[in-house]
């Protein structure tokens, strides 16, 4: 009989490897993982940030030591090249290093479709021909027309990021968008799609906007994570890059209105719930709890049965690549994400 190795408990190492990281307390080296967010928080901002500090060395948001440098490879499906190089270049003046030596590499194709096995194969020859240390695509959406929500058919997809990270000894960031109106989700929850998304990730962060606050909040698996650190975009020049805030500059968050209190209440529920126990949980007025469902409903974000009020159960289409041409949903845009 062949069997399974054992040991007992107590005999086990009392300790295991440090973590190494990539960039400090923001991505562990050789990590697959996601930058969420929902639309508009700056995630390719973010992104773009880390290029540019794996590619120089120089510390992320000026505040996160880089602890591995070496070369990017980057996918930006969604921006135009000419705004891709004015961030990087905005970014690497706030940085202070040299754009022109920067080793880091854009992808110009108009597509890539991870879902094929040809764009695959594409991509794999050309992280061996250029071996980064970094793979940046941004953003998921663009790069297949499997249905997200499917665990079976983005498992796939991830599956072969994880394979590349470990052929080629790589890190692999995959820029994806939260569903909007989340903010009282956990971070990971609030990823659009199958929830395998938020478990391949050996180090994640989420960007999250309330009001004119961005914050950023990070997530490994070996390691702890932190919440809510607060960001802004700012211009100096023509640097246009996120700076990390100091606590004191950060405006205190204004108290929920009673359809954002309602919403976050109902987030957290799996099942309908009556309106005088949704009342006790909110900790408003009753009156305010039916004008808030009322309003909730006419904008069809909340369902009513026999037993109560929740939230609708929300669906997302699938995604479609962007066109070559430039026409219609997949034309590429300037927008910030």
């Amino acid at each position: 009989m062949n069997l399974l190795p054992v040991q007992q408990a107590s005999q086990l190492a009392s300790t295991g490897p440090q973590i190494q990281w990539l960039v400090e307390g923001l991505w562990s080296e050789q990590a697959v993982g996601i930058l969420g967010g929902e639309p508009k928080c700056c995630k390719s901002f973010l992104a773009l940030d880390v290029a540019v500090s794996v590619a120089s060395g120089a510390a992320c948001l000026r505040q996160f030591p880089v602890r591995r440098s070496g070369p990017v490879l980057l996918f930006p499906a969604e921006d135009s090249l000419a705004v891709v190089r004015q961030r990087l270049e905005g970014i690497a003046a706030a940085a202070q290093v040299p754009f022109d030596s920067l080793p880091v590499q854009v992808i110009t194709a108009p597509s890539l479709r991870l879902d094929t096995p040809t764009d695959r194969a594409r991509l794999s020859q050309t992280v061996q021909q250029l071996r980064p240390i970094l793979l940046i695509l941004d953003p998921l959406i663009r790069l297949h027309r499997v249905d997200e929500n499917d665990a079976s058919q983005i498992a796939g997809l991830l599956s072969y990021l994880r394979e590349l990270q470990r052929q080629f000894q790589l890190a692999v960031i995959l820029v994806h968008h939260a569903r909007k109106d989340s903010n009282s989700s956990r971070p990971g929850q609030a990823l659009r799609g199958s929830s395998e998304l938020h478990g391949w990730g050996d180090s994640n962060l989420y960007m999250r906007r309330k009001g004119s606050q961005l914050t950023l909040s990070t997530e490994h698996r070996a390691a702890p994570g932190r919440d809510h650190i607060p960001l802004q975009l700012t211009q100096s020049g023509s640097a246009l890059a996120l700076t990390v805030l100091e606590r004191s500059t950060v405006e205190p968050d204004a108290p929920a209105t009673p359809v954002e209190r309602v919403r976050q209440v109902l987030a957290q529920l799996q099942e309908p719930i009556a309106v005088q126990q949704l009342q006790k949980l909110c900790g408003i007025r009753t009156a305010a709890v039916c004008s808030a469902l009322t309003e909730l409903s006419h904008q069809g974000e909340v369902v009513r049965d026999a037993r109560g009020y929740q939230l609708k159960k929300l669906s997302f289409p699938v995604s479609r690549p962007i066109d070559p041409q430039g026409n219609g949903n997949g034309q590429r845009t300037d927008f910030v994400q």
